[in-house]
């Protein structure tokens, strides 16, 4: 029986669409598979190409009789797009969507972008003859051409728009000189640059004796061979970013490169300043606020071996090097880690099955570990490494829980509460920096009590309900909903309803309470610029704003020693998000606010508010106290079978067709049960289908199912056996995508 290979012969993103069909031969069927580099016969003429192999089929796209024979495969050695191409097919078995999908995502800067080039012109003959030419063209009133004679009898070389800039010598005039060899015109590539204004300095830190411990122990493993990953559990503040470099470096000296992922681009420039005072220009950066050519410059850069790290979020993650040693992944909890497009990677996962095709090691750090990793490290899957002290044994923080219930018994119904206002007219009285962060991270519609605390909730999934335009709640995982009440069903205050306080508003009553402050706000709206984060983080950093108002963003990652207080208003807006990792999340959030304060000569105080303190998230957040929360967090996970307890899978459904998209969801439903019916009715749930959360946008209907199950293979083969199902009653109307544990 015949195999046929679907082969791309051009990794431009405009040639993605045009993989080509070639029948494979018997002598070669066992040793062709995605990521193969072969040679076809290709066009009218079946000149000789090489192509890659993205997908294998037993069905023939065309008629079998037009289609032509693999000739070889090209043993001219594995290239880095053969490596790609190999985890770009594991991406779409994992995670769904389809191998254009996964391609385009693997080779995020393929399209091709005009280089850019510096050209010089230099003196092709020697002094005497020029001087004899020179004289030849001042006779003949050719003035242009003795003007450029003449400069570069001077300097050799010049630059080429010097030459048509200051001397006003036009092309045609450098051509004829060209041609008649009295010149030469040559062009040096050069590289957009995307640290322009860094200044390098050697950066000689010596790590503590933990610092040393951790990295002699990660390459005694390494050299021994075990690649299994490492998990940094380190406190705000210890130090985990030198471990990092210190491994680094290691990896260099060894000949090999190192990717460096960060969850934000707020991150990347302090970030960056550290790792560029190391490591000079071995080191670049990718994010989405570069432009192309920039972006197209840094992977020539590192695909020509000139970069020994490159830094970035989670797309950085297929910097095309060709021998990786380590793939660091900082604040490893973070979200963003996970893509929101097709298909819905998670790049850690990803980064380990990157790290296997190197023989190379993954590195992950985080103060709040997520729980899906921390359980890995218990499980004895991957190695834990913890940094419990900060560097120079500092001081955490002290921190204080305002209870905002008591601050309204009182008559105080601003967002400020009264030990916070008092502890920002000390520091603006000491020139201490502050920072007030509003927690709205996936802020929702949730509806609660400012007399108790209390959020009302879906009975059936534990996860808060969602106000609608209608004044109805809504639950966004099993559709559920109830009408909005009028005043709370706990203890009957009026003072009921959602939380919609912005930055501007907090900023406009900070202003208006402390008028000489100096503020500066960091949001979505004050960053919109390519260089607004730098340019808020820079001015803050340098001392130019006394206190700095913002999200999340501006608590992660980010070293201030200035700021010795730290305020979190409304700390418990993430902890009622429709979502079961909303405890973990506030959690994360709480600790990582409460790591910016305290980190230079002078102690840094932390006052969270929330209308809930005695939440375990929130206690033990205010003690840093990560392990009591894992334990306290796996209970409820396990209990209703949430990741990383159990494994979950999200099918969307949408359609411009409501109908058509029910009967998908019911199709799909129906063939989930027909799938699990053989397995233990104990190990497997399904909620839905339903509509999404936002059951409507842009005329689009939205359907929702959710799925459950002890064992993440089985999901993954479920899926599979989805999609075939629909490939064989395919519905143009409908789009059906797959996410793995969503968030």
């Amino acid at each position: 029986m015949d195999t046929y290979a679907s082969v791309i012969v051009d990794i431009t993103h405009n040639k993605l669409d045009r993989p080509f069909q070639y029948r494979i031969p018997d002598e070669l069927k066992d040793q062709i598979h995605p990521g193969v580099r072969v040679v076809v016969p290709f066009g009218k003429g079946n000149h000789t190409q090489v192509g890659y192999v993205i997908g294998l089929s037993a069905k023939p796209e065309i008629a079998p009789d037009r289609i032509k024979d693999i000739i070889s495969i090209d043993e001219s050695g594995t290239s880095i797009e053969s490596e790609l191409i190999r985890l770009a097919f594991w991406i779409r078995e994992q995670y769904g969507g389809t191998m254009n999908q996964a391609l385009r995502t693997v080779l995020p800067v393929k399209k091709k972008t005009q280089a850019k080039e510096k050209r010089y012109v230099f003196l092709n003959i020697d002094e005497a003859e020029a001087l004899d030419i020179l004289q030849q063209f001042e006779k003949k009133h050719q003035t242009a051409r003795a003007r450029l004679l003449s400069a570069l009898l001077e300097q050799s070389p010049v630059p080429y728009d010097a030459v048509t800039g200051k001397l006003h010598v036009t092309a045609s005039v450098i051509r004829a000189l060209e041609e008649k060899q009295i010149l030469r015109v040559i062009s040096e590539r050069t590289y957009r640059n995307p640290f322009s204004g860094f200044s390098v300095s050697e950066a000689l830190v010596s790590l503590n004796q933990d610092q040393k411990a951790i990295v002699d122990q990660i390459l005694t493993r390494r050299n021994s061979g075990d690649t299994s990953p490492s998990l940094i559990f380190g406190v705000t503040g210890s130090g985990k970013t030198e471990v990092y470099m210190a491994l680094i470096e290691e990896a260099i000296a060894q000949g090999k490169q190192s990717i460096v992922l960060i969850p934000e681009i707020a991150l990347t420039y302090q970030t960056l300043i550290r790792f560029y005072a190391r490591f000079g220009d071995r080191v670049s950066v990718l994010h989405s606020r570069m432009s192309q050519g920039e972006r197209f410059d840094q992977y020539e850069r590192a695909k020509n071996g000139e970069l020994d790290v490159m830094i970035g979020p989670r797309s950085a993650l297929f910097t095309p090097f060709s021998n990786i040693g380590f793939i660091i992944i900082d604040e490893e909890h973070e979200s963003s880690y996970k893509s929101e497009g097709v298909p819905r990677y998670h790049a850690c996962e990803t980064a380990i099955e990157r790290a296997k095709m190197h023989h190379a090691n993954v590195v992950l750090g985080s103060a709040t570990p997520s729980l899906s990793s921390y359980l890995k490290t218990q499980q004895g899957k991957w190695h834990l490494y913890t940094l419990t002290d900060r560097v120079m044994r500092r001081p955490m923080p002290a921190v204080s829980v305002i209870d905002l219930r008591n601050e309204l018994r009182t008559g105080n119904r601003s967002v400020l509460s009264r030990r916070l206002r008092d502890q920002i007219q000390d520091r603006l009285a000491k020139k201490e920096q502050i920072m007030l962060f509003l927690n709205r991270r996936g802020y929702a519609g949730f509806v609660s009590c400012r007399s108790c605390g209390d959020v009302i909730k879906c009975s059936h999934c534990d996860v808060s309900m969602t106000l609608h335009r209608d004044k109805r709640l809504y639950c966004h995982y099993c559709g559920d909903s109830m009408d909005l009440p009028k005043v709370c069903p706990s203890c009957g205050s009026p003072y009921i309803g959602t939380f919609r306080a912005g930055t501007q508003q907090i900023e406009a009553i900070v202003q208006k309470e402390f008028p000489n402050a100096r503020i500066l706000r960091m949001d979505a709206d004050s960053t919109r610029k390519k260089d607004g984060y730098e340019s808020i983080l820079s001015a803050f950093s340098n001392r130019e704003a006394d206190i700095l108002i913002g999200t999340q963003m501006i608590v992660k990652g980010h070293d201030f020693p200035g700021v010795t207080l730290v305020g979190i208003l409304a700390a418990d807006l993430s902890l009622h998000v429709p979502d079961y990792r909303a405890s973990e999340r506030t959690f994360q959030l709480l600790t990582q606010a409460s790591g910016r304060a305290g980190r230079g000569e002078v102690p840094g105080e932390v006052i969270i508010q929330t209308y809930q303190p005695d939440h375990y998230s929130i206690l033990t957040a205010a003690k840093q106290d990560y392990v009591s929360f894992y334990q306290q967090e796996m209970i409820y996970r396990k209990l209703l079978h949430y990741p990383p307890a159990w494994e979950m899978m999200l099918i969307h459904i949408d359609s411009e067709n409501e109908p058509a998209a029910d009967r998908m969801a019911a199709f799909l439903a129906l063939m989930v049960r027909e799938y699990l019916k053989e397995e233990n009715t104990r190990c497997w749930q399904m909620i839905g289908p339903s509509n999404a959360g936002i059951a409507k946008i842009e005329d689009i209907f939205r359907k929702v199912i959710y799925i459950k199950h002890a064992d993440a293979d089985t999901l993954t083969g479920l899926k599979s056996f989805l999609e075939a199902k629909m490939d064989e009653q395919p519905d143009p109307a409908v789009s059906v995508q797959f996410d793995r544990n969503p968030m």
